[in-house]
């Protein structure tokens, strides 16, 4: 029987992995909406969505259930054309964007119409984007935070967490919208500065001497992964969230400022008792849990220099039916690094890597 009809606005990975768990486990018809024709394509022959369409119009025509998975930059844009339309009664509608504050505010107006604005944003991701890396699975186990309003109607916050809990098999949590940008600023936003920040830092130091990109390997690669993120997201979202952002970078200024004194000061205990501190603190993070900083799969072998020995960690992965998603050569050994970097798409996949080169009596570094 029916359900009655859900439409996914932006069917890229989010989008299309949201779409694609509501078709596979609910009764609802799904339709995308997207400005892409080839995505669309790929999302119905794929069997991602039911139906498709570039006219937002024809798309929330008789929806029970908006999720807008497009970028931050432009969900503000897309509500404001929302209003326009004669959307459902009792519809209600949702994002999955990273910042919630300002995204929330501007949602509420949608209130006038007759419809409800929940805000929402699943901490989960992969490596892969377009609707092509839609995964049924992606959110599974992961936080998926809601960031309902007092004003919001409990009736309302139950049917969209029925469907969301059945569809995405996620955790969910009710946060208030400030306290969340107020988190993912702390674990997301500001990290994607800092690593940014070191990356250009380095780099001009690099441009009157090329021995900092050279020696630049294992550590320092690993530490500012994250810069390499899409430079137009994280300005959509720096300026979305900037007054936490702000007050944010004011506390870590204030954090190396406490490292700077005790330098300074040729106070080596205290040192000592900073690093002593972060190392404590981090090893109460959880380990497995799904996050919003996406983890690297990847792992370090120590191999003979001799020719071939590529050929041989690929091929031994690959007889154990391992897929190996890129490997790389170190050219230096830089603390802990092997001279083999092995990339993987998944935690399993990495997991049985190492098992597998272990027995094979390599040397790996995880």
């Amino acid at each position: 029987m029916n359900q009655g009809k859900v439409t996914v606005i932006g069917i890229g990975l989010i989008g299309g992995s949201l779409a694609l768990c509501i078709k596979e486990r609910t009764e609802y018809t799904v339709c995308g909406c997207d400005i892409s024709e080839r995505s669309l394509e790929l999302a119905c022959a794929s069997g991602v969505i039911d139906e498709g369409t570039t006219d937002l119009a024809e798309a929330v025509k008789d929806a029970d259930f908006l999720f807008l998975a497009v970028p931050v930059g432009l969900i503000s844009r897309l509500m404001g054309q929302l209003r326009e339309m004669p959307l459902k009664p009792g519809c209600i509608i949702s994002d999955v964007g990273s910042t919630k504050g300002e995204i929330v505010r501007r949602g509420q107006e949608l209130s006038r119409i007759g419809v409800t604005f929940i805000g929402g944003h699943p901490m989960a991701g992969s490596h892969r984007s377009g609707v092509e890396a839609a995964d049924p699975l992606l959110f599974e186990n992961a936080y998926y935070i809601l960031t309902p309003t007092p004003e919001t109607s409990l009736v309302d916050m139950q049917r969209l967490s029925r469907l969301l809990q059945v569809a995405t098999r996620a955790q969910l949590v009710i946060m208030d919208p400030d306290h969340h940008d107020r988190v993912v600023g702390a674990i997301s936003h500001l990290p994607h500065v800092i690593a940014a920040g070191l990356v250009n830092q380095v780099g001009r130091y690099n441009e009157e001497n090329e021995w900092f990109h050279r020696l630049a390997a294992g550590g320092f690669r690993d530490l500012t992964r994250i810069a390499a993120s899409h430079p137009v997201m994280w300005r959509d979202i720096l300026m979305s969230n900037r007054r936490m952002v702000l007050s944010l970078m004011d506390d870590w200024l204030e954090e190396m400022q406490r490292f700077r004194r005790a330098i300074e000061a040729g106070d080596a205990q205290e040192v000592e008792a900073l690093f002593d501190r972060a190392r404590r603190l981090r090893e109460q993070l959880p380990d497995r849990k799904k996050g919003i900083l996406l983890r690297a799969y990847e792992c370090y072998v120590n191999v003979p220099d001799r020719p071939g020995m590529i050929g041989e960690v690929a091929t031994l992965l690959g007889k154990n039916g391992i897929n190996l998603s890129n490997i790389g050569v170190m050219e230096n050994r830089e603390e802990e690094a092997g001279i083999l970097r092995l990339s993987f798409r998944t935690e399993d996949d990495l997991t049985q890597a190492v098992a597998v080169l272990k027995q094979a009596n390599y040397t790996v570094i995880e």
